[in-house]
């Protein structure tokens, strides 16, 4: 196979060499171009470095050298801040009435200025929306599994827990907001203690954290026969089955 022979090569040269030269040069010269590409490269990044200043990345300010020049202020446009006057309103809009879910009426009981008795409705009254959350009570079911002993053949039979429900101490709710807050809003175990305690007045230990976080097993299993009385949700793995 004849080697093709590099464009920088005149013809004439590349005639009179033989065949192993041709191949040699060819070899050569395809190693220095890629070399040249990559050196040209690694200029190209190294100029653009040097270009950066605080006004063309996010380099601070202090960072700039004395040959920077400083974009000189804008002038002042004799506007104050915020809206202008005749902008379009940007407003919450409003609810439709049949979706809240309580509505109250204040109606004036006198007239403003001469004190006179009021009666009657205003058929368009001005409407303002507070939008909050309603206050969070932790639910606690309690699940009561009895043995019973067979009265023929003497043997014990315990009742099994409704279907979808794990035995576990969380419920799927709070497993999917530890999750979310650990793995999603990547907080801490410790914020995410702090969050249960304070906002949602679950007590919770880190390690549970832990175990609730694990893919696949949402809290240890709890021992549902020997339950202590007293238990709660920071009840732990290793007291449960010390009890």
């Amino acid at each position: 196979m004849t080697p093709k022979r590099p464009t920088i090569v005149p013809l004439e040269v590349w005639e009179q060499a033989p065949e192993p030269v041709q191949v040699v040069m060819g070899a050569m010269v395809e190693y220095y171009e890629q070399r040249i590409a990559t050196l040209e490269a690694e200029v190209r990044e190294l100029t653009a470095r040097l270009n950066q200043n605080s006004q063309n990345s996010s380099k601070p300010p202090s960072s700039d050298g004395p040959h920077v020049k400083r974009k000189p202020p804008k002038p002042s446009s004799g506007r104050k801040a915020g809206g202008q006057p005749g902008h379009a309103p940007h407003q919450r809009a409003l609810v439709p009435i049949e979706k809240v879910d309580t509505v109250v009426t204040c109606k004036p009981v006198q007239c403003r200025r001469c004190g006179g008795h009021l009666t009657g409705s205003d058929p368009e009254p001005l409407r303002q929306q507070v939008v909050d959350l309603p206050p969070v009570q932790p639910h606690l079911t309690e699940y009561q599994l009895h043995r019973l002993r067979c009265a023929g053949c003497g043997i014990t039979t315990c009742g099994e827990l409704p279907p979808g429900v794990q035995p576990t101490c969380y419920g799927p709710r709070l497993a999917s907001i530890v999750a979310l807050c650990t793995g999603g809003y990547r907080m801490s175990k410790r914020m995410v203690v702090g969050f249960c305690r304070e906002i949602l007045g679950i007590e919770l230990s880190v390690g549970e954290i832990g175990q609730i976080g694990v893919p696949g097993a949402r809290g240890r299993k709890c021992t549902v026969s020997n339950l202590p009385k007293n238990m709660s949700f920071s009840t732990s793995a290793k007291q449960l089955k010390k009890s």
